[in-house]
């Protein structure tokens, strides 16, 4: 029996409170840990991409250093396989130790003079061959730790750890190479990495290998984890109301990421004529939005009915997004993108949890590890994103992107209209 199953009069006064999830003793150690990750990513995502624009002068191997963060989303599904396995605790605590060996080896060659745009090219297409797969994890540990009735109030509180990260680092990342250089600020980074390894073991779960009391225990073989795969790739196919959650997350990496992860310092630097802080100003904004969208959920989101609102609030995040690549002053821009975080945040939030509820306990961590596979359409939509920034302009090609993804949008409402529209879908339960 885990922690979030046994009663206790703490959870039952939290019960109705945005703070609910705390009362499980795992989250509490889960949640700061995913906060120095995600700060940690966020740091060096900042640093490493202004260091390859200035360093090359090139947009297409910024965008190329944005896309190696998520080269891993190929082997995501795979990575839930095995957390399935072996518990996602442990292949966590696995990944987190990596991360900080390779800001080790980062720091090492910032502090010698070593460091050059190739290096940080090779050592972070080795780190994107993990990073996707951190969420996959956290995710999958939050849905074993927590009650059916909390996870929409507990996926609202971790993805304050994304957004708040997004805050910090991008404020941070840009001082701390500003004030102390590289090498200090990969001290920093590693420092991070180690703190979130440290709590991840403090996530204790009573963990039930879910994939062989469903009737593989009899066998006298050792289950495929192709066969495995194969399997959540079935349950997702059959399944259309995560097939439609599937489809919305894959669209959206395409056409909406692209705009406001991998192409923020092209914004900053050629059409805004602004440095790193400016840049750091942009990041923070559409993090701040993101921010107070997940508070709100913390509070509200039990009444949320999910299916409608991923699809309304990605409709309004592509709205926000294409007025925000029309706006020709930094300010303004700022706006406009702290109202897309906002969206984004009442967008996938509610897309998460319904992956989470909708699914067998069996499958969560493939199901979460599908998810991840979605983010594949982000590089694909960076590497497009380049040659048509040098034929048609940043401002036509963002809004071009912005109407893709309405018209798609419309299509998944439209085709899996009584599985996530209607209020009697189960994408809808309360």
């Amino acid at each position: 029996m885990t922690d979030a199953a046994r009663p206790s009069a703490k959870s039952a006064v939290l019960r109705s409170s945005a703070f609910a999830p705390f009362a499980v003793r795992s989250f509490r150690f889960l949640w700061p840990a995913n906060i120095a990750t995600s700060w940690a990513f966020e740091m060096e995502t900042l640093i490493l991409g202004w260091y390859v624009l200035v360093e090359t002068q090139s947009v297409f191997l910024l965008t190329v250093f944005a896309s190696l963060q998520w080269f891993g989303t190929l082997i995501s599904p795979m990575f839930g396989v095995v957390g399935d396995r072996i518990g996602h605790r442990v292949l966590l605590c696995a990944m987190r130790t990596y991360y900080a060996l390779q800001a080790g080896v980062l720091m090492i060659l910032a502090f010698t003079d070593m460091l050059t745009p190739t290096y940080v090219l090779v050592i972070s297409g080795l780190m994107g061959m993990l990073r996707p797969s951190d969420m996959v994890m956290r995710f999958s540990l939050v849905g074993e730790i927590m009650p059916p009735a909390q996870l929409m109030g507990a996926m609202s509180v971790e993805r304050t750890t994304s957004d708040s990260a997004r805050v910090f680092g991008a404020l941070s990342g840009a001082g701390l190479i500003t004030l102390l250089g590289m090498g200090w600020a990969y001290v920093t980074i590693m420092i991070f990495y180690a703190l979130s390894l440290l709590l991840t073991l403090g996530a204790k779960t009573a963990r039930v290998r879910a994939h062989r009391e469903a009737g593989e225990s009899g066998s006298s073989k050792t289950p495929s984890p192709w066969r495995d795969l194969r399997a959540g790739f079935a349950y997702v196919w059959k399944t259309p109301v995560l097939l439609a959650a599937m489809c919305l997350a894959f669209l959206v990496n395409l056409t909406a990421y692209p705009l406001v992860l991998g192409l923020l310092p092209y914004v900053a630097k050629e059409i805004y004529q602004t440095d790193q802080t400016g840049l750091g100003y942009l990041v923070a904004s559409f993090s701040c939005g993101g921010l107070i969208g997940s508070i709100a959920l913390m509070r509200f989101g039990a009444s949320v009915r999910a299916g409608r609102w991923m699809l309304i609030f990605c409709a309004l995040w592509y709205v926000m997004l294409g007025i925000f690549s029309q706006m020709p002053s930094l300010s303004l821009g700022i706006v406009f993108l702290a109202l897309a975080g906002c969206a984004q945040s009442f967008a996938l939030i509610p897309l998460v949890a319904l992956l989470l509820r909708n699914c067998d306990e069996r499958f969560r961590g493939r199901i979460m590890g599908l998810r991840m596979f979605a983010i594949y359409g982000l590089p694909i939509g960076l590497l497009i994103a380049g040659p048509l920034i040098g034929a048609l302009g940043y401002p036509t090609m963002a809004l071009l992107y912005c109407l893709i993804g309405l018209v798609f949008s419309f299509l998944i409402a439209a085709y899996w209209h009584r599985q996530v529209w209607r209020l009697d879908a189960p994408a809808n339960s309360r």
